[in-house]
């Protein structure tokens, strides 16, 4: 069950909001202006992979967090511009340690049975307990957390494990699921048993996932209307692994959404398709720190950063559309401005690179590549093949970089769950080209500190006490007030080639017959609305 549970933890683009922040839609007209909307439709959603586990406390990947949006609420909802809305919650309240909601009434699950406070309380404990090992656990609520029902008062109390920054924030976006989902599991890991404004009627692993829009459905963000115009009665989540064939797909409206990066972005602008932009980490580096790994050296990693010349790196990797990159956090609105990056990243100097393996005592051999005790500089690096056209051209030329060092990297091409099953399973890696997205700077807490797998989801085995102390220090100071703190925390990693961060990317959602709203890295179902 562990492993089940962690290999579910990180995609080759994670999404703990996991994938990128913010959202807005293209200035300009698009083809919907002269469209009219249209109700009874199918929206189809292309995936870039299978999502796995549906479950929302066991999942992290990007691609099922997606489909988690259709099929389990949250407290709270967060629109494009980060204003907090009514959700299942028509109250709140928060402190850094402490926080209450109010439900609102009328709320059914997807069978039709009520949704109770208790319902709400057993969703956010099975989080907190760290029995239950989820990997959102530190991530959206802190390991020990204690919520409290009142049924008859509708009202949940919650108590954090330990002081959060962004507690409402984090305890409004854990998705509620119903009491038979929380007595058998196995039905979330299907996509039953939710609160959201969809179920799934069909299931065809690798190829579609059909979803029905509840009638019943009254409680969405904002203001809401189950009778608007343009709602889709339908949602298809198609698999569709290759982005050319999404945007043939797109142009000949047999896809509604997808995103697209690279060359085929062209041929969809210059058909004036609707697009809502996301601001996207794609060039990111982790090193492998467990004992006995070469990378556990920071002389070791910072020589390897040394050894890449990361401006072309992401030119390549972003056809030269990199966006600016200055914090693990991406896209707005940014719960926190300033730049952790600036000054951090080693510059390209091949010849300190080499002289830093030299030191480390990794001569080189007969044949160019390092040797060291008999045992030769050979590294394994893995990168998410659905992250874009781009990755793989992208990893050459890093690994090219490493190549003229005398360092021999092997490159393995993984989907999201064969990234998880390398990072927080077999961790059968040495360098990640994986890119971890975040909209809280808090939720890169329990990826790069404290327990490591299969116990924890600290992948890189990192410890840097000056990262955790300025975290304990920022978590007891409410949102905003302690970004000082977070940035220089970040710091602190980026400084010690703990991780490296070297490339945004722009990525658009594009719409085909259909608009919608992207918040949180993710497209909102109420937001939906299909034309002719």
């Amino acid at each position: 069950m562990k492993t089940a549970r962690l290999t579910a933890a990180m995609a080759g683009v994670v999404a703990l909001t996991v994938s990128a922040c913010g959202g807005s839609a293209q200035s300009g007209q698009d083809r919907t202006a002269n469209q009219k909307l249209v109700d009874g439709k199918t929206f189809t959603y292309a995936i870039a992979s299978d999502p796995g586990t549906l479950d929302p406390a066991i999942t992290v990947l990007s691609v099922a967090r997606r489909m988690d949006q259709f099929l389990y609420d949250g407290l709270i909802n967060l629109d494009p511009q980060g204003n907090i809305q009514p959700a299942i919650a028509q109250k709140w309240e928060a402190t850094t340690t402490t926080a209450s909601f109010t439900l609102r009434k009328g709320i059914t699950c997807a069978d039709g049975t009520p949704l109770t406070s208790k319902d709400v309380v057993d969703s956010i404990n099975f989080v907190g307990d760290a029995a239950n090992k989820s990997p959102i656990a530190g991530v959206t609520v802190k390991v020990g957390t204690k919520a409290v029902a009142d049924d008859a008062a509708g009202t949940v109390q919650v108590t954090s494990g330990a002081p959060d920054a962004f507690l409402l924030r984090n305890l409004g976006g854990v998705p509620i699921v119903c009491a038979k989902g929380l007595a058998d599991r196995k039905t979330l890991a299907k996509g039953e048993n939710g609160t959201g404004m969809f179920t799934v009627s069909e299931s065809v692993p690798n190829d579609h996932y059909t979803l029905i829009r509840r009638k019943d459905y009254t409680w969405g963000p904002g203001s809401f209307d189950n009778k608007e115009k343009g709602l889709p009665d339908k949602v298809v989540f198609r698999v569709v692994p290759n982005m050319t064939t999404t945007s043939n797909l797109l142009l000949s409206g047999e896809v509604n959404a997808g995103e697209v990066i690279g060359q085929d972005q062209q041929r969809l602008r210059a058909a004036k398709l609707f697009h809502a932009d996301v601001i996207q980490p794609i060039g990111e580096l982790f090193f492998n720190q467990a004992s006995g790994r070469a990378t556990a050296d920071q002389s070791i990693r910072k020589a390897l950063v040394q050894a890449v010349d990361l401006p072309q790196a992401a030119k390549v990797l972003t056809r030269d559309g990199s966006a600016p990159v200055k914090s693990m956090v991406t896209g707005d609105p940014l719960p926190c401005t300033g730049d952790s990056v600036a000054g951090k990243v080693p510059g390209l100097d091949v010849a300190a690179a080499k002289a830093a393996l030299d030191a480390a005592g990794w001569k080189p051999g007969p044949d160019g590549i390092r040797v060291k005790d008999g045992k030769r500089l050979a590294l394994t690096a893995v990168y998410a093949s659905q992250a874009g056209p781009t990755m793989a051209a992208g990893a050459e030329l890093i690994q090219q970089g490493w190549k003229n060092v005398g360092v021999d990297v092997t490159l393995k091409a993984l989907d999201g769950p064969g990234i998880s099953q390398a990072l927080f399973a077999t961790g059968e890696w040495d360098i990640s080209l994986a890119p971890l997205g975040l909209t809280l700077p808090s939720q890169l807490v329990p990826f790069v500190s404290g327990g490591e797998p299969p116990q924890g989801t600290n992948f890189a085995h990192i410890k840097n006490p000056e990262y955790d102390a300025l975290v304990a220090k920022a978590a007891t100071q409410a949102g905003g007030a302690g970004c000082g703190d977070w940035l220089a925390a970040e710091s602190a990693l980026v400084a010690k080639q703990d991780m490296t961060l070297f490339a945004n990317t722009v990525l658009p959602t594009f719409g085909s017959n259909a608009r919608f709203e992207i918040a949180g890295g993710l497209l909102k179902p109420s937001s939906i609305r299909m034309y002719s």
